[in-house]
């Protein structure tokens, strides 16, 4: 008995001694290192598009850029330097084997009698990949197109015009009257307006400008069904006001755009030229070609003339009989009309400049300003209108000039429809319409159209370039060129998921999900790497069973080798698959500020990667198996590459 129980606490000696187990750890470091080098350099070099973008674009997805490149270099540093220690010390003992572990067995048996089917059917494979490629060429190809998915700011931002000429009076009126009819529908919360500019000398509106925030109440307070866009609609039909455009944008995108393009709304056709009343004509035969175009909303042409001027000339005649001079009547106008300075005050850290003139009642029309005095020597008091022509003449209420060229506008917003595609017929009804610009006039297309024509151009030019660094990268890892097109060959097959996906959630292609096609390129291509590094393996493994010769290895041994390196380490591939999916997918239920711009980003990620992992899975091995098929016939032995991973 005592004996039995001494042989049960017994400790049993261990299956390999720790100077092996040190050796195999340091082996198998060894082995990931080349792996892990040029995953790194494949993922940061994806990346590349996302650097070159300038702009607004830039500016909102350098940070994630360079959080994705720090994050893989610091990974790629401790995978190579403190997972060793890690493994060292937590792993220890005796271990299961890969098929000893149940979950690993359920994949293998499901996946074993697929990929076996995958490589008899092959040219029934082949053409289901080929043909949902093909399909992804239309669908693409009706997508519309867009700088950047709409931020929900969670207010609006009401910006009507008025002509030119409106006075104070009836520009207070006007925005007291809107305010009223926007605080009436339930869901705004507060309303604030303001006409003219604000007390800062970067602000140049006109007081024919009205900028009207509105604070909308959380969407579970609004009417059931309602949607943002609802409200818009609503408001806008409320306040229809003769001589007034309405206008609707938000708050902080609005500011964006005037300060990076000169342009208040989505889109805005800048007129050039040399002279005013020419660029008003032209830019109302542009308002005219446009009008009726589906998605062009809010139109209207930024007023070149219009403005109302006080125009006193001095009749020089008249002067010498009252013995006057020029300067006499210069001088009593500014202190009547605009005001002469008599002082200053000083308030506390803050001067203050104090300035006399007549009181309203006494220049508040052409004939009171006619009465005004002017003292002269010889004849006493002597009315203005004896001496001046006294009345109101038209003339520009601003003028804007850029490139040293004069500017008029048309501007423009879209709803309902998408910005890349509004825009091109917009542009063609203009190509169409003859005799719009006249010699020497010409225009030019601003706004957020021009930050999406920039980054389409960006991508463009720098997209290429990529495909070919990542291409020479596989090389460098496989040292050669077959293997590592197959590895590039997902790419395009990782498109698929993601043209499908956004084409059936209704999202337009815009420089979010460019960033989000690139996030998945990098993904596509280290799983890729993955698999034909272990189907290289397997090739191995044959070619030490049987050796490397057409006569010794059949085509059933090729088969059955391919299935066993696709069915090893299945469970890491598919992990990777489901991290991905299991941090992305939270986003698209997501509610709140930001959702708008992620979910682009995220859902060809998603789709991507669902039918990338299915193709590296199934049609990957299935290539593999006939370019080794190919190389048996022609070359009489196999090709097998050292590539560690």
């Amino acid at each position: 008995m005592r004996t039995w129980f001494k042989n049960l606490f017994k400790k049993s000696p261990d299956w390999i001694s720790e100077e092996e187990r040190l050796q195999i750890i340091e082996q198998s470091s060894k082995q990931v290192s080349r792996g892990v080098f040029f995953a790194t350099i494949i993922i940061i070099t994806s990346f590349l598009p996302v650097f070159m973008l300038t702009g607004q674009e830039g500016k909102l997805f350098h940070p994630l850029a360079y959080t994705k490149t720090f994050i893989m270099i610091v990974d790629a540093l401790l995978v190579l330097t403190l997972a060793p220690v890690l493994i060292s010390f937590f792993m220890k003992g005796k271990f299961r084997p890969d098929h000893a572990n149940p979950v690993n067995r359920v994949l293998e048996r499901v996946y074993e009698p697929v990929i076996r089917a995958v490589l008899k059917w092959r040219k029934t494979t082949l053409a289901i990949n080929i043909i949902a490629l093909l399909i992804t060429i239309p669908l693409l190809s009706n997508l519309g197109s867009e700088f950047m998915p709409p931020l929900d700011e969670q207010s609006i931002l009401f910006m009507p015009v008025t002509l030119p000429d409106v006075s104070n009076n009836e520009a207070k009126r006007i925005l007291q009257v809107q305010d009223k009819i926007i605080k009436s529908v339930p869901e705004v919360d507060k309303v604030l307006g303001k006409a003219g500019r604000a007390s800062t000398a970067t602000d140049n509106s006109p007081i024919s400008m009205i900028e009207t925030i509105i604070m909308l109440k959380p969407k579970s307070q609004w009417r059931e069904g309602l949607s943002k866009k609802d409200i818009i609609n609503e408001l806008d039909k409320r306040l229809q006001i003769p001589g007034v455009v309405n206008g609707w944008t938000q708050p902080i995108i609005n500011r964006i755009n005037m300060l990076a393009t000169g342009i208040r709304t989505d889109v805005g056709i800048k007129v050039y030229g040399q002279n005013l009343d020419t660029l008003a004509a032209v830019s109302e035969r542009v308002k005219l070609a446009l009008e009726g175009t589906k998605g062009v909303s809010d139109l209207y042409v930024d007023p070149v003339t219009g403005g109302k001027y006080l125009s006193i000339d001095v009749k020089r005649a008249e002067l010498s009989r009252y013995g006057l001079t020029v300067d006499d009547v210069n001088q009593t106008v500014e202190s009547a009309l605009g005001g002469a300075a008599i002082g200053n005050t000083i308030e506390g850290r803050q001067r203050f400049s104090i300035s006399v003139r007549l009181g309203q009642e006494f220049r508040n029309s052409v004939a009171r300003i006619g009465r005004i005095p002017i003292q002269s020597a010889g004849m006493g008091e002597v009315p203005l209108s004896a001496v001046a022509d006294i009345k109101f003449e038209d003339g520009p209420p601003m003028i804007n000039s850029e490139n040293a060229l004069l500017r008029g506008a048309v501007m423009f917003n879209v709803r309902d429809r998408d910005l890349g595609s509004t825009v091109k017929e917009a542009i063609d009804k203009i190509n169409a319409s003859k005799g719009i610009l006249p010699e020497g006039y010409f225009v030019e297309w601003s706004g957020q159209y021009e930050n999406l024509i920039r980054g389409q151009q960006t991508l463009m030019w720098i997209a290429p370039i990529v495909l070919l660094i990542i291409f020479f990268s596989l090389y460098f890892a496989f040292h050669s060129l077959r293997e590592a097109f197959l590895s590039l060959i997902t790419v395009p097959f990782a498109l698929i998921g993601g043209a499908y996906i956004i084409f059936f959630w209704g999202v337009n292609l815009s420089v979010a999900v460019a960033v989000g096609f690139i996030a998945l390129f990098g993904i596509a291509v280290e799983t890729g790497i993955v698999m034909v590094i272990y189907l290289n393996d397997a090739m191995q493994q044959l070619i030490k069973l049987k050796g490397n010769s057409s006569e010794t290895i059949t085509k059933e041994d090729l088969r059955e080798f391919v299935v066993r390196g696709a069915a090893k380490r299945l469970r890491p591939k598919l992990m990777t698959v489901c991290v991905s999916l299991f941090g992305l997918i939270p986003v698209l239920w997501a509610t709140g500020v930001g959702t708008d711009v992620m979910q682009p980003i995220v859902l060809p990620m998603i789709g991507g990667v669902l039918t990338s992992s299915t193709h590296i899975l199934l049609v990957t091995p299935l290539i593999f198996l006939m370019a080794k098929e190919y190389e048996l016939k022609k070359y009489g032995r196999l090709e097998v590459h050292d590539v560690q991973h």
